[in-house]
């Protein structure tokens, strides 16, 4: 029996459904382990066919393919243990399992008993739990396995497994190993990114590890999987009660590597020195087999991360957002409609900030193997007019100050750029309309339609530059408008991804100011971004004398994002919102504060087909107003009349 063993956790960039790339990197990372002289390694869950397959779960051929995949997989574990996770049907029911490889053959599979349903998470549409003790014998292929909650006792060492949210819940399956005796516990996960999400998983799995006296492996998955989620990596290692080691978060490979030597004897000591643990004398359901676990001869590995800032948090995690959607939808770069303001500069940002990251990591040759599709030339200087086409389209409306800033930070990002009016599109559409209506449209009877046709007229020309050189069309709307509708539906909600529509438009201004004054140690400031920081943010859509700002539109945005969050997030009525915004927001008059209620209920009520509409953003906050993945809400209701009437 081993004193110390070396174990590992892989983090993997999956696809879903894609069996030969996603067996490969799960090989790559067994391989890696290896050469590492990892003997425990511990992959995501739902790693051999990607987590976000959705409805595809409830295929049969999708648990036969993971199947396949698993049985070949498993001919490359000799020597090692290695728990992977899958899809697998037990009596016309689908379970959210992990399959425990053990010296080149499939022992057994470990089933969730606690799945998540909150949040971006629908797993009990597909899965069923499984209930807590049981364990069957069931044919998997050609195989006759157990499956359900045992734990596996290998060379006289106990390994027991907990799935992403079982470790998350108040009664985890972690409290009956400690009374078992469990040496080693995994956790294969699919915990998406969110701000301060790895402090949360890092006091869970020190828990787990100080609580039940084991040695704690944590791994998540990596990148952007599906379009909407974003996985940061960051696998853990806990033993004694401590993180011992810590994989990188955000990494821009397909596959990463954290391992540690951990002393399974002191662990030991720590349970028996537990005077309140209760010894569960039975026991726990064990699967026993032999097993010749290497003597551990170097005790190197990763050591623990310093934590990361919420602006470096959401930097990195959009950058390689940017970078996977970008390679795995195949498309030829990005355009951009840029308007001067906070929202398409911060868009259009992140298009440098992805490709500084990339080559940090990857290197030129790397990145260039990474976007194969991409004819990319030879001085790396010149990319970013392959992946950024940027387009300012002017009005009379629009102000020479919103023109500079868009130019400027062109010419910083290093983008294809171009300028051109659209008034003469206005004018033929207002004309158009007149003549049919008999009377001339004014400011005074027409102001929204005129508004927006101006956004709108902007949506053929942009979305033909992103045809001609197939290339992604970003629309610019972020949270705070699509909360109240403040978009133009088929004007800058134009795109076919909707990069910042999860994130408040407070804090993206506060992170353009990061931009321009700290930026990251391989993506410098943009200095640029100044003359967009500046501006009090505008749709530039009235005529000048008017002096339009979205806040004189709409409420100050922090107090919106305020009302956003008690509303939506916290699902509070007006009476208790209201009560919120007057205690955080006490200079404001009470008339203002009940205004400023009123008006984003009703806005927001009014405004959810448009939220349906939106095209797919990623999910970077606690939060989202994503109808398909967080936030759903009738499209038509009677818009808490009752309840606004009473403030």
């Amino acid at each position: 029996m081993a004193d110390t063993i070396r174990v590992g956790a892989g983090c993997l960039n999956q696809l879903p459904l894609d069996w030969s790339g996603n067996r490969r990197r799960i090989l790559e990372s067994i391989a890696q382990a290896r050469e590492a002289y990892v003997s425990v390694l511990c992959l995501p869950e739902l790693a051999i066919t990607g987590y976000g397959c959705e409805d595809q779960f409830l295929s049969h051929e999708v648990a036969e393919r993971s199947w396949e995949s698993l049985v070949e997989i498993a001919e490359h574990t000799k020597d090692m243990v290695v728990a992977v996770g899958l899809p697998v049907w037990v009596k016309n029911a689908i379970y959210n399992s992990v399959a425990v490889l053990v010296d080149g053959e499939i022992k057994g599979l470990i089933a969730k008993k606690n799945l998540a349903g909150d949040g971006l998470h629908y797993e009990p549409r597909w899965f069923h739990a499984w209930p807590e003790g049981v364990i069957v014998n069931d044919k998997f292929g050609e195989l006759h396995l157990p499956i359900g909650d045992p734990i596996f006792k290998l060379g006289g060492i106990r390994i027991g497994l907990e799935v992403c949210e079982d470790a998350w819940v108040a009664d985890r399956p972690g409290r009956l190993f400690a009374g078992s005796g469990v040496d080693i516990i995994l956790n294969p996960s699919a915990s998406h990114f969110a701000f301060a999400k790895q402090e949360v998983r890092e006091q869970f799995v020190v828990e787990g590890s100080r609580a039940f006296g084991a040695a704690y492996v944590y791994a998540n998955l990596l990148g952007n999987e599906a379009g909407r989620a974003i996985y940061d990596g960051g696998g853990l290692i806990a033993s004694a009660g401590k993180i011992v080691a810590e994989g990188q978060r955000f990494s821009f490979q397909e596959t990463t590597l954290v391992h540690k030597a951990v002393d399974i004897e002191r662990n030991r000591l720590h349970q028996a020195r537990t005077v309140s643990r209760k010894i569960d004398v039975q026991g726990l359901s064990e699967i026993e087999l032999p097993f010749k676990w290497p003597k551990v001869t170097r005790q190197d590995g990763q050591e623990p991360l310093p934590p990361m800032s919420k602006d470096e948090e959401f930097t990195r995690a959009m950058a390689l957002a940017y970078f996977d959607y970008l390679r795995k939808s195949w498309s030829s770069g990005f355009v951009v409609s840029l308007s001067g303001g906070a929202d398409s500069a911060a868009v259009s940002s992140f298009v440098k900030i992805m490709l500084d990251l990339a080559l940090s990591e990857l290197g030129e040759e790397g990145v260039r193997e990474r976007l194969p599709h991409l004819d990319l030339p030879k001085n790396t200087k010149d990319w970013m007019k392959i992946l950024l086409f940027c387009a300012y389209q002017g009005t009379k409306n629009s102000g020479e100050t919103t023109r500079h800033a868009a130019r400027s930070v062109a010419e910083a990002l290093g983008c294809d750029y171009a300028e051109w009016e659209v008034d003469d599109l206005v004018e033929g559409y207002e004309s158009t309309i007149e003549s049919v209506l008999k009377r001339q449209l004014s400011w005074q009877t027409d102001d929204l339609a005129r508004q927006n046709i101006q956004a709108r007229v902007r949506a053929p020309a942009i979305w033909m530059m992103a045809n001609i050189r197939n290339a992604l069309l970003l629309a610019t709307s972020n949270r705070s408008e699509a909360a109240v509708g403040y978009a133009t539906m088929d004007g800058d909600t134009s795109g076919g991804l909707s990069p910042i529509a999860g994130i408040d438009k407070h804090y993206l201004r506060e992170w353009l100011r990061f931009m321009e004054s700290k930026g990251l140690p391989e993506s410098p400031p943009i200095k640029a971004l100044s003359q967009i920081n500046v501006q009090n943010p505008t749709a530039e859509l009235r005529p000048k004398d008017a002096n339009q700002t979205d806040e004189d539109d709409l409420m100050p945005y922090q107090v919106l994002d305020t009302l956003e969050r008690a509303a939506i997030r916290d699902k509070k009525g007006p009476k208790s919102a209201l009560q919120v915004i007057r205690a955080t927001y006490p200079q404001h008059e009470e008339k203002q504060l009940i205004d400023w209620t009123k008006k984003f209920y009703q806005l927001w009520c009014r405004n959810q087909w448009k939220r349906e509409r939106y095209a797919v953003a990623f999910h970077v906050d606690d939060q989202n107003l994503d109808p398909k993945s967080w936030c759903r809400f009738p499209v038509l209701s009677a818009g808490f009349r009752e309840e606004l009437t009473q403030l």
